[in-house]
């Protein structure tokens, strides 16, 4: 059974690397790696090669930047050489962003399956091109692999048959679990000014937030409300740090005390400051399920989530807006200790990606 395994930005590499893990500890599996190069950068590459112990992509398509469309064509060309070279048994597609759906649809309009994992998530808001892809990914694939409940219901409302759908866990767990003591030993706070509790961890990079003025200057002000409690540690992604230069506010930026501003965190890195921290504030989807895990409050900069069980079990928090009043009062709730308490979800225990490998084997066996 051959497994092509789709990689493009960030977070698929966490997401991936526990599932060729799991694939190549089946002997009937051969499980390869096609990165498309969506996303791609010298940080990214040390996460890919290094950090999360994977090989050499089998395959590099090396896309780089461009529109939605741009980027959907560009891929779906290169890859469909690469499944007409390989002839794969399967496609395995994660998440939600353009390369999934992109080889999603090419494997379809070339009859090879298609696994989606992190399958039936939605967050009602289809302005998001990542909700539109999720959608159109989980309409042709075979195999519907779920992280949590709400999973389960979106796919049931959208009319998908039960026999293709599967609640597994979640793999971005798997990799947590597998690396949190690795992530532990790294000696990164002190270099960084800061020790447990004493700081929160920030990161905002969604356009929503980030590419206006006003947005820019809220979360400015959001800092510099909570310095005089916390240090405010923030990895501050290319797009924030464009705009804050783009819209004058760099000086504004240098002149707030308690802020330390760092390059974006290699994922060890990162999650050893997420379990350190005394909050993180953020507006990224992953972060949500892993504060869940590592139970550390959680506030998030969006009106919806396409991950509820989050918010319904874990310890995150959804603002829909930039309100520093709001935020103010949550801020200090937090670090009073009245903070929202979180259970861990069911299946999120380091175990979705061998749940996955069982059951392609023993579907590809039945069909055999």
């Amino acid at each position: 059974m051959k497994i092509l395994n789709i990689v493009g930005a960030r977070p698929n590499f966490m997401k991936v690397a526990p599932l060729h893990r799991a694939f190549q500890r089946k002997s009937e599996v051969e499980s390869k790696i096609v990165h498309t190069g969506q996303h791609y950068d010298a940080k990214m590459s040390d996460v890919f090669f290094n950090q999360l112990e994977l090989p050499k992509p089998d395959y590099f398509l090396g896309i780089g930047g461009g529109s939605h469309t741009q980027q959907t064509a560009k891929i779906m060309l290169e890859f469909e050489k690469v499944v007409e070279a390989e002839q794969p048994d399967l496609v395995l597609v994660v998440g939600d962003v353009t390369s999934t759906i992109a080889c999603a649809l090419v494997a379809t309009k070339m009859h090879i399956p298609i696994a989606h994992v992190e399958a039936g998530l939605r967050s009602g808001d289809r302005r998001m091109p990542e909700e539109i892809n999720r959608i159109l990914t989980d309409s042709i694939s075979d195999y519907l692999f779920v992280t949590e409940q709400s999973g389960i219901d979106n796919l049931k409302h959208e009319g998908v048959p039960d026999e293709k759908v599967f609640m597994v866990g979640n793999c971005m767990i798997d990799s947590l679990v597998y690396y949190r003591q690795k992530a532990g030993l790294l000696d990164i706070m002190p270099s960084l000014g800061v020790a447990k509790d004493d700081f929160v961890l920030m990161t905002m990079h969604r356009p929503a937030n980030v590419d206006t003025a006003e947005g820019l200057t809220s979360i400015l002000q959001i800092i510099e409300n909570t310095t005089p409690y916390k240090k405010v540690l923030f990895p501050i992604h290319p797009r924030t740090k464009n705009n804050i230069e783009k819209f004058g506010l760099k000086a504004k930026l240098d002149t707030i005390e308690g802020l330390i501003l760092t390059e974006p965190q290699g994922y060890l890195e990162f999650l050893n400051l997420m379990e350190n921290a005394a909050l993180v504030i953020t507006d990224s989807g992953g972060i949500q399920e892993e504060t869940t895990y590592l139970q550390v409050p959680c506030l998030t900069f969006r009106d919806s989530t396409e991950r509820p069980v989050t918010v319904e079990l874990g310890t995150n928090q959804l603002l829909a807006d930039l309100n520093p009043v709001t935020v103010h009062e949550k801020v200090i709730e937090t670090l009073e200790g009245r903070a929202k308490k979180g259970v861990i979800p069911p299946l999120w225990d380091g175990h979705a990606a061998e749940r996955i490998a069982e059951i392609l084997v023993k579907r590809a066996k039945l069909l055999s």
